[in-house]
């Protein structure tokens, strides 16, 4: 019984140990080999493509559209740049990746328009991993670096004119759900009730009793208002409270309109944000540890840990994109099944400090 769950951050430590340790024997008990983490990264690229091609297609025929680009998201930022980490690997062995190259970068083209439709905010986490990604190849392989003058002019000129086609595709077929000003006038819109509301009520441990949806049923914290999937929570029946049915018109300032260290601090308290913070930057160390490591093994000619170094890019650019527009842009991008995410793109960065012997 001592196991069993009480609340929801009880639940989410539970369920973050169960993952961290789940990805650190997979990490060592599956060979990953380049060959093997390239391919399942391409396939994991095309599978993200037909997944926000189909969901964005959906915006435009009478169906329900599923809004995919927040949970995976990240996911798909860590298979085009696990995907691209693996191309100067492959160079250095003499295989030839010119058409490999196109090929990836036609998966990333796709993901771009199809993730813009759905939502704006995924254009600020894509283009942030694929930087950070791009980043992180350049150090790692001891490349000219990406952040030039004129890099940084054509992201901002391809990004402002992706935000305009937006804006004129919205005005044109009279579908404000495209319009990114509509998006920013409704962050304007809640985003003083949202801070008046944790600022007042936010404590070190949680918040103050009755100052949630929940009225006298309030918990004091741990609410729900930052939860894993409902789904999960509602397998296994534990009696949490849950915002089913009303996330758009009770939880929505919190959940939607604020960074996510005012949805933490509200919902667990400022004690928990600094916890969490100091983990971020303690996952960042260790990654960028293990990853010089992997980089002076490769160096010395040792090929075997290559697939791993790859997938360590592409989760460390991942993990870094959704932390930083989760925690400090929009808290949508870590909450529900992005939690989830968030949990095991962090393990996958952390499980690397593991590597059993044979």
């Amino acid at each position: 019984m001592a196991l069993i769950a009480h609340n929801h951050l009880q639940f989410i430590l539970e369920v973050s140990i169960i993952i961290y340790i789940g990805i650190m024997f997979l990490l060592n008990f599956v060979p990953l080999s380049l060959s093997l983490v390239l391919f399942i990264a391409l396939i994991a690229g095309l599978g993200f493509c037909l997944l926000f091609g189909m969901d964005a297609m959906f915006l435009f025929l009478p169906f329900t559209h599923y809004e995919l680009t927040h949970p995976y998201g990240p996911f798909a930022i860590l298979a085009v740049v696990t995907a691209l980490s693996a191309l100067p690997m492959m160079k250095e062995v003499g295989i030839k990746i010119t058409h490999l190259r196109l090929f990836i970068f036609l998966i990333i083209g796709f993901i771009t328009i199809a993730g813009g439709l759905m939502h704006r905010s995924f254009l600020v986490l894509w283009f942030l991993g694929l930087l950070v990604g791009f980043f992180v190849i350049s150090k790692s392989f001891r490349q000219k670096s990406v952040f030039t003058v004129k890099n940084i002019f054509a992201v901002g000129l391809v990004a402002a004119l992706g935000f305009g086609f937006l804006e004129f595709l919205s005005r044109a077929l009279d579908m404000p759900v495209l319009s990114p000003l509509l998006r920013i006038l409704r962050i304007e819109q809640y985003s003083l009730p949202s801070l008046t509301m944790v600022l007042k009520n936010a404590s070190f441990l949680g918040h103050l009793q009755g100052s949630c949806y929940w009225g006298t049923e309030c918990l004091g914290g741990s609410d729900g208002y930052i939860s894993l999937p409902m789904s999960l929570v509602m397998m296994f029946s534990l009696p949490f409270p849950l915002f089913y049915g009303i996330l758009v018109s009770k939880k929505d300032v919190i959940d939607y309109m604020l960074p996510g260290i005012f949805g933490v601090s509200f919902d667990f308290g400022y004690g928990f944000l600094i916890v969490l913070l100091i983990w971020c930057i303690a996952i960042l160390f260790i990654g960028f540890k293990t990853l010089s490591i992997y980089r002076e093994k490769r160096e010395r000619d040792n090929r075997k840990y290559m697939g791993r170094e790859a997938l360590l890019i592409g989760s460390i650019s991942a993990y870094i994109a959704q932390a930083v527009v989760g925690l400090f842009i929009m808290n949508r991008t870590i909450n529900g099944t992005a939690l989830l995410t968030f949990i095991i793109l962090s393990a996958l960065v952390v499980g690397h400090i593991v590597i059993m012997k044979k």
